[in-house]
């Protein structure tokens, strides 16, 4: 092969391949004068040949960079060099001409069924805004099949404060997306109609399995391999989004999405407060039946060795674990919560009423009458899987849109 190196991560390979696709070649040649180009194929050449065994009879590749003499042929063999530490031009104006386009950040929105959320963020780095507000988009939906007036009026007031933040942080990217209550709902054309005027960009309606590859491509991103595989567990408000893998960031091997969320099952079996005994175990009995169903199917789910827990329950668990103030993420991001500690938080919150939760430090009061349902899932999937331990993640399905976003921009 002509090529010593190869640009590997996908983030790149796609900014390069826009940047191609955009007459990104013609633009380098245009850029770069002619001699340095020369100059780069000539030691690139050198490099490779010296690397070959003396004793080798087999063919010897000619060329420079990309396999070619002259000019320009690869921006990914050019980029990839210059990323190895290669005195190549051409790979430095990619670097230069990638970091203009995308110096300025992304952003994605993700509608759930129990909150609406944005994360103002470069591509892998760290979260410049990250922005949770519970707006029960869900309610009732699970009964009537439709998104109430009041809580679109909820959500897209929301969306409005976004498009704000959007504007004052010069995003010019964005990802909105729109689940597990808008799945199940006749009327969200009349919902997406509203969120597009509010945020200038259209919701996608994600489908289940999509929404858990996004979520484990979020939170395991920044996850070593040594520790996988994950099975990662994003417990929403109408659904659950379980995907397995052993590729941090990358395509999980099995990925399904059950119909069991906080709000979905205290509308169905917890709206007494507290919850009776039989409330709790027929919830439970249901969440098992969804778990064992999907195990059955795909059974990499049970493969995995870490659980990794995302979304608001979660959270919630974590803040009222540590008796949290407020949202502290570097005090909630990759927290260990057993299984024992999980049963014994169950407990407790089943045992209070909603108004007595929302006095518990720790919980936001706009989840105390949801919470029992969320920890029932998490508790139940912890039984049926046998993990000791759920790893919190504070990065999840908006890590991922992010980094779906290439370089071109889209707002």
């Amino acid at each position: 092969m002509p090529t010593r190196f190869w640009l590997v991560g996908p983030a790149e390979r796609k900014a390069v391949d826009r940047l191609e696709a955009s007459g990104g070649v013609r633009a380098a040649e245009a850029a770069v004068a002619a001699d340095p180009i020369s100059r780069a194929h000539a030691v690139y050449a050198a490099g490779r040949q010296a690397a070959l065994p003396a004793t080798s009879t087999g063919l010897r590749p000619a060329g420079g960079v990309g396999g070619t003499r002259a000019g320009v042929k690869c921006l990914h063999a050019h980029y990839a060099w210059y990323l190895a530490g290669g005195p190549d031009p051409v790979g430095r104006w990619v670097a230069t001409t990638l970091e203009g386009r995308q110096s300025r950040p992304a952003a994605a929105v993700d509608c759930g069924t129990n909150s609406t959320r944005l994360l103002v963020a470069h591509p892998g780095a760290a979260a410049i805004e990250r922005v949770n507000v519970i707006t029960r988009l869900g309610e009732g939906v699970d009964r009537t099949r439709r998104l109430a007036p009041a809580a679109v009026e909820r959500t897209v007031r929301v969306l409005e404060r976004f498009r704000s933040l959007i504007d004052r942080h010069g995003v010019d990217r964005l990802r909105v997306t729109a689940t597990s209550a808008a799945r199940d709902a006749a009327n969200r054309e009349e919902f997406f109609d509203a969120a597009e005027k509010a945020l200038g960009a259209r919701p996608e309606l994600l489908p289940g399995e999509q929404e858990g590859r996004l979520s484990y491509a979020g939170a395991t991103a920044g996850l070593h391999p040594a520790g996988g595989p994950w099975l990662v567990a994003d417990i929403g408000g109408g659904s659950t989004e379980l995907a397995a893998g052993a590729e941090p960031g990358g395509e999980p091997e099995a990925t399904v999405s059950l119909d069991v969320g906080c709000v979905r099952l205290t509308e169905r079996f917890l709206a007494e407060d507290p919850p009776g005994d039989a409330a709790l175990r027929e919830a439970r009995a249901f969440v098992a039946s969804a778990v064992s169903s999907a195990a059955a199917r795909l059974p990499a789910l049970a493969a995995a060795s870490t659980l990794v827990g995302l979304a608001g329950t979660v959270s919630a668990l974590v803040r009222v674990d540590q008796a949290l103030d407020g949202y502290e993420r570097d005090r909630m991001h990759q927290y260990r919560l057993s299984a024992r500690r999980v049963g014994e938080l169950l407990n407790l919150l089943a045992a209070m009423s909603a108004d007595e939760r929302r006095r518990l430090p720790g919980l936001e009061p706009e989840r105390a009458d949801v919470v029992v349902g969320g920890t029932l899932v998490l508790s139940e999937l912890m039984r049926w899987f046998g993990f000791e331990v759920c790893v919190a993640s504070e990065a999840d399905i908006l890590d991922g849109l992010v980094l779906s976003l290439g370089g071109e921009p889209t707002i």
